[in-house]
């Protein structure tokens, strides 16, 4: 956008929103952004240039896209969508209720030591499951793993508890972290409440900060940014004064920058490119303190993955060119297929954002070859193929038909 067609577009936004009825406070909530981010767009400051964002704004204001923006490809027409069956439907249900009513009705312990490595076993298989995006899979061996799992930490003797607590910590945390990719932020929150609680209950305070980094993702993709800053902000700072006071582990450090990257990422979102860079450059800097790649509590930190996300942070921010730098040159090999997956996809929405079509299809076809079901039920991946389809048309090649149309990108 010029300056000129950036002031006519935030006095159309300004007028809108006045029409509506809504304070920039308001319609800044519904979106996800903050009021000083709204303000910079309407006094022509802030260019809105990426056509989710602009779909976002027309969806706060109550407007067609083409209201808000003339000059935007008007889309097909939506079908009416059909009832379909989600993967996590089954470990949804997990979640509704108390997971053992039974045990509360008529106390015992009638645990058996003996099935302590089967559940071992059952908890690992459930991240395994979670970072391969093996939705149905995993909703299958969840619906009887979690009654076992809550009954078990009911029934065994003393000795045997805290270890139970904390495979139904790390088993919430993979549930949550699975909601998430589905779009299911209801019940991720649930799940990483619950994980909080069994983390704390384990007598293992780090695993109730990794809780809250699935708890601040579930409210991040609920739009609900001010209650995910406000659970990280107070993680980070007491986890800061720890490590301050003390020599920390790796797994403080792992957890700490991870934390770190959320904060980055919801700045990102809201669109507050200052704050965001500050964050990616405090997790650079633990990462620089830990010196490796690491897998603490299935959170993937390490400096590789904190430039992951600073490519993601980049992209959200619009700022494709910088995004393109950090990650074309960027070694994930030894990271799991998931962040593999997620870097290329993000590469993607680079290039898309850049009008590189041809480079934006082939990263998108590669991390759908890692991780297909993460490319068909990821928003930002369906996003970006429907911006492909909407600016190729009628030319759109066959490859990227076949893509819009495996992940429902048009639907």
């Amino acid at each position: 956008m010029s300056s000129e067609e950036r002031r006519v577009f935030g006095a159309r936004v300004a007028d809108l929103r006045k029409q509506r009825g809504l304070t920039q406070g308001e319609l800044a909530a519904a979106i996800g952004r903050t009021a000083s981010w709204l303000s910079q767009v309407e006094r022509g400051i802030q260019p809105v240039n990426r056509l989710d964002v602009l779909r976002l704004l027309a969806d706060g204001l109550g407007v067609p896209l083409q209201v808000l923006q003339p000059d935007v490809p008007a889309a097909e027409p939506e079908p009416i969508e059909q009832a379909e069956t989600n993967d996590l439907d089954q470990a949804r249900l997990v979640l509704s209720g108390h997971p053992a009513v039974d045990v509360l009705l008529s106390p015992r312990e009638d645990f058996r030591p003996s099935v302590m490595n089967d559940l071992r076993e059952a908890a690992e298989r459930i991240w395994d499951l979670t970072h391969t995006d093996q939705f149905a899979e995993l909703s299958a061996a969840l619906g009887p793993l979690v009654p076992r799992l809550e009954r078990a930490t009911r029934t065994a003797p003393h000795e045997y508890r805290a270890e139970l607590h904390g495979l139904s910590a790390r088993t919430y945390q993979a549930l949550a972290a699975a909601f998430v990719r589905q779009n299911e932020a209801d019940a991720a929150w649930v799940a990483a409440d619950r994980a909080i609680r069994e983390a704390e209950l384990s007598g293992e305070p780090l695993g109730v900060f990794a809780g809250i980094y699935r708890l601040a993702h579930a409210f991040v993709r609920l739009k609900h940014l001010d209650q995910a800053e406000h659970a990280t902000t107070m993680a980070v700072n007491a986890l800061q004064r720890y490590v301050a006071d003390h020599e920390p582990a790796p797994q403080h450090l792992s957890v700490l920058g991870s934390l770190h990257l959320m904060l980055a990422l919801i700045h990102a979102r809201a669109g507050e490119r200052t704050s965001a860079r500050r964050q990616i450059e405090k997790a650079r800097a633990v990462a620089r303190q830990l010196g490796e790649d690491r897998n603490d509590f299935n959170l993937e930190f390490g400096p590789t993955n904190v430039e992951i996300q600073a490519v993601s942070a980049a992209v959200d921010l619009g700022d494709a060119g910088e995004a393109l730098d950090i990650g074309e040159g960027l070694d994930a090999s030894s990271l799991s297929i998931e962040r593999q997956a997620r870097l290329l996809m993000d590469l993607g929405r680079a290039h898309a954002q850049r009008r590189h079509f041809g480079d934006a299809l082939n990263c998108l076809l590669k991390a759908e070859d890692m991780a297909p079901e993460m490319i068909r039920t990821h928003i930002a991946a369906r996003q970006v193929i429907r911006e492909l389809m909407l600016v190729a048309g009628r030319a759109a090649s066959d490859e990227l038909r076949a893509l819009a149309e495996r992940t429902d990108a048009l639907g």
